[in-house]
C-alpha cells in the first residue's frame, strides 16, 4: 500500500493557491497533514480557500503576496517559519499568461511583466525559502515548480510565457545540483491543457472540442491529478527523484499523433 504519510507534520508554502492547480495542491497537502502556507494576490479568495482547509481538518494559514516583488516573497517565507515555526518545501505555482500574438508583436512592457511573475518569481522563492529550508534542518526538504507543457516545447503565438516557462526549467534543473548534498529535492511539473477557472463559463461542449485539439486521450486534465504529483514529490517516496521536468499532459510531448487505421478495429467492440 502507498504510503505518504511522511508529509505529515511539513510545512510547504504554495504561491497562487487561491484558485486552480496551486488551490489543488494546497488541498491535497492539507488533506495529508501537510501545513499550508496559501499565497496568493488575491486576497479574499486566498482566505476562502483557508477557511476551507481549516474545515476538511487540515492546518492552513494565508499570506497576500505579488511574487514579482523581493520584499513580499521575503516576508511570505518569514511569515511561515513564524506560524509554524520552519519550512520543509515550497510549491512555486503562482504565474500569468501573455496575450498570443508573434514575438515582433510583444511590448518591451509586456515581456517584463511576465518575467517577473513566471520567472523571476519563481527564482525568489526558490532564494528565500531554500534558505529557511536549510536553517530548519528540514529531513525531506523539496522545491517544485510549476513549469508548463510550453517550459518543454515551443509554440506559437506564446513567446513570452514558453520562454519564462523553458528558464524555470532550467532554474529548476541547476538549483537540483546546488542542493542535492544537502537533502533538498527540486523538480518542475510541467502540466499540459487542464480545467480550471482559466475557462471561464465556457460551455462543455466547447471545452469538449478543445480538449479533443490540445490532449491526445480526448480530455482536459483534473486538478486533483497535478495535487498527487505535487503530493508524491514532497513525500519519502520521491527522495531520489530530482532535477526532473515531469509532464503531465495525457502524452502531449511525447510527439506528433499520425492518425492510422487499424488493422483489427473489432477488439474494441
Amino acid at each position: 500500500m502507498t504510503d505518504f504519510s511522511s508529509v505529515k507534520g511539513k510545512v510547504a508554502i504554495v504561491t497562487g493557491a487561491a484558485d486552480g492547480l496551486g488551490k489543488a495542491i494546497a488541498q491535497c497537502y492539507a488533506e495529508n497533514g501537510v501545513k499550508v502556507v496559501v499565497s496568493d494576490i488575491h486576497a479574499e479568495k486566498g482566505l476562502k480557500v483557508v477557511e476551507e482547509l481549516d474545515a476538511n481538518g487540515g492546518e492552513a494559514a494565508f499570506f497576500q503576496t505579488d511574487v514579482s516583488k523581493e520584499d513580499e516573497v521575503k516576508r511570505l517565507v518569514d511569515f511561515a517559519v513564524k506560524t509554524y515555526g520552519r519550512l520543509d518545501g515550497l510549491v512555486n505555482n503562482a504565474g500569468i499568461a501573455a496575450d498570443n500574438r508573434p514575438v515582433h508583436e510583444y511590448s518591451t512592457a509586456e515581456f517584463e511583466k511576465v518575467m517577473a511573475v513566471d520567472l523571476k518569481g519563481v527564482f525568489l522563492g526558490m532564494k528565500f525559502a531554500v534558505e529557511a529550508i536549510l536553517k530548519s534542518r528540514s529531513a525531506g526538504g523539496f522545491i517544485i515548480n510549476i513549469a508548463s507543457l510550453a517550459g518543454l516545447l515551443g509554440n506559437s503565438s506564446m513567446s513570452l510565457y514558453a520562454s519564462a516557462k523553458h528558464g524555470v526549467v532550467g532554474l529548476t534543473k541547476s538549483a537540483a545540483l546546488d542542493y542535492a548534498p544537502y537533502n533538498i529535492t527540486v523538480n518542475a511539473i510541467c502540466p499540459g491543457t487542464f480545467k480550471t477557472s482559466i475557462w471561464g463559463q465556457a460551455p462543455e461542449e466547447t471545452i469538449s472540442e478543445y480538449a479533443k485539439i490540445f490532449s491526445p486521450n480526448g480530455r482536459l486534465g483534473d486538478p486533483k491529478e497535478i495535487g498527487h504529483l505535487a503530493l508524491f514529490l514532497a513525500s519519502d517516496l520521491a527522495r531520489y527523484i530530482s532535477g526532473s521536468a515531469i509532464s503531465i499532459d495525457a502524452g502531449s510531448s511525447a510527439g506528433k499523433i499520425t492518425p492510422v487505421q487499424w488493422a483489427h478495429p473489432e477488439i474494441l467492440d
